[in-house]
């Protein structure tokens, strides 16, 4: 359903005709959404697009549950306001100095707070691949989400070129136990991620990141050549925009 005025998906389709390149440079975490709703045509797209990506054996495992029952969404935020009220203090207390950090979790407070309102909160999901109830080593685990966050990045991408705001989240599933509860999901099936997706409070824009070289090592970790250096394709790129 849609209500009138609100853009429609061939309002915002041609969108997805902006250069890759653009999109990846001007992908952001928007966190602010506006409470109007968002035509189901717009999410579906997008996870039509995440499909695309590839998955483990071409096992294309995914569930999506497009979340847009007030009902659920108040239980979903629960979650949320329960693990954010430890998360969020031991964070506050590690960057008590650092405006860029208090910045961010000001608008974390702020999803927190509203993300009943938002209209849409797109649970990316996994079914099999693993043993439930069960700790599992770190290569399966690896191995097991890396047939799900390649589709949230296309999802994403495509959020972003069709102007709609979206940024992953983990920690209103931080009980998976509650979480299947509340979405009524199977034991074979597991909530990985949420993406609340809507019209945006702010904008898209290029963000400010770690040169390459200071994160990038020489086969093996320490070995640094590129430390240093300008990065001058980024710095065009940026520029012209």
């Amino acid at each position: 359903m849609r209500v009138a005025d609100s853009p429609t998906l061939s309002d915002v389709e041609r969108g997805l005709q902006m250069p890759l390149l653009e999109a990846m440079l001007t992908q952001r975490a928007i966190r602010r959404l506006r409470p109007d709703p968002i035509d189901d045509a717009i999410v579906l797209r997008c996870i039509e697009i995440g499909l695309k990506a590839p998955t483990s054996s071409n096992g294309q495992n995914w569930e999506w549950i497009v979340v847009k029952d007030p009902a659920v969404k108040q239980k979903l935020a629960a979650q949320y306001r329960q693990a954010w009220a430890l998360y969020g203090g031991a964070m506050r207390r590690l960057n008590r100095v650092d405006d860029s950090a208090a910045k961010i979790l000001a608008a974390v407070d702020w999803q927190v707070a509203h993300l009943a309102e938002m209209p849409v909160l797109v649970v990316a999901c996994l079914r099999g691949g693993r043993v439930p109830l069960l700790p599992q080593p770190p290569l399966v685990e690896s191995s097991y989400y890396g047939s799900i966050y390649p589709s949230v990045q296309n999802l994403l991408l495509a959020a972003r070129a069709m102007g709609v705001g979206a940024a992953l989240i983990t920690l209103p599933l931080w009980s998976v136990t509650a979480a299947r509860r509340i979405l009524g999901l199977p034991i074979s099936v597991r909530p990985c991620c949420i993406v609340p997706m809507g019209w945006p409070v702010g904008r898209y824009g290029p963000t400010t990141r770690k040169p390459v070289g200071d994160v990038a090592h020489l086969d093996r970790f320490g070995r640094q050549p590129w430390r240093g250096r300008e990065e001058a394709a980024s710095k065009k790129a940026l520029v012209s925009r």
